[in-house]
């Protein structure tokens, strides 16, 4: 339930959002007073037999009396289980001050923190908490709907320190990979069938993951080659990569043996890069395959005489 009747379109923003996520959304535009729509929202919550509802308010930057007294008004009438504060790690210092004057004045039971993507920003978590005595609950590191992730403690140190944090990539990688889809997988490598639709099924199964960056920095020793990585470019090269696949037929994905010239340059057009880029993506597919052949073949050890006994 939205009471943002400030910001332009705030309360159309959350209603799409609503629908995108399957979550019904109680939302009256023409009602321009919060507590009146906090009021209308719980009786048709109670009358609808909802067990849970979630009010989403007004955010500020600056706070300021009639602000407060409308959140704490709005606070009285529903008697929340929890009231979470949200906050935008990238403020830094101001998210800290603005963290104790709503725990002073509203009282909050616990934090989200969110743009927590890079580990610098780990120093405002450290110091909300100290501040405001209440768990970050929550953290935001990505703009897509399933980038919130229960907060570790130790594992943002771990990530602070450079340690990285394999067991949240554990976690990640079971909630987003199907275990029939990964043994397909392994039948088609051993096989030699895969193909470039299994490369791009695989793309959107890492993308669910987080940007790579995001990924890198959970592997233990991340910043002793942080410089070396340009993410830019690489999430760049990855979405050339869909681009070509997505303009392929899906008989080319399957053969791409069958790309000749013109088809080069007609795949070209449809995904906006070169043929050169296409050469590039076909020549690494193929060395990959290759590769794949023999790892499936003679394991690690087969793979280690191909390499070492030339």
């Amino acid at each position: 339930m939205p009471t943002d009747i400030y910001r332009p379109a705030a309360i159309e923003q959350l209603t799409k959002v609503g629908r995108q996520l399957n979550i019904e959304t109680f939302a009256v535009p023409q009602i321009k007073d919060p507590l009146t729509i906090c009021k209308e929202a719980k009786a048709y919550a109670m009358k609808n037999g909802f067990d849970t509802m979630i009010v989403d308010t007004a955010g500020r930057l600056h706070i300021n009396d009639e602000m407060v007294n409308e959140l704490v008004d709005q606070k009285k009438f529903l008697n929340p289980r929890e009231t979470l504060l949200v906050l935008d790690a990238m403020t830094g210092q101001d998210a800290v001050s603005i963290a104790g004057t709503f725990d002073t004045k509203l009282g909050v039971d616990g934090i989200i923190l969110t743009k927590l993507d890079g580990d610098t920003r780990g120093g405002a978590a450290i110091s909300i908490k100290a501040v405001t005595g209440k768990p970050i609950k929550f953290v935001g590191i990505g703009e897509k709907f399933d980038a919130l992730e229960a907060f570790y403690p130790e594992r943002m140190a771990s990530r602070i320190l450079g340690m990285g944090d394999v067991i949240s990539l554990v976690e990640k990688a079971q909630e987003v990979f199907d275990e029939k889809q990964a043994r397909d997988l392994e039948k088609k490598l051993r096989k030699d069938e895969f193909t470039l639709e299994d490369f791009k099924e695989q793309i959107k199964q890492m993308k669910k993951l987080g940007s790579i960056e995001s990924i890198v920095t959970m592997f233990p020793g991340f910043n002793k080659f942080k410089g070396m990585i340009n993410f830019s470019e690489a999430e760049k090269d990855i979405k050339r990569i869909e681009a070509i696949i997505n303009s392929m037929t899906l008989k080319e994905r399957i053969n791409p043996n069958i790309i000749d010239g013109s088809r080069r340059i007609r795949i070209s057009k449809g995904s906006g890069t070169t043929v050169r880029d296409i050469n590039d993506l076909l020549k690494r597919y193929m060395e990959a395959r290759k590769m794949m052949k023999k790892l499936t073949k003679g394991g690690m050890k087969g793979l280690q005489r191909q390499l070492f006994m030339r």
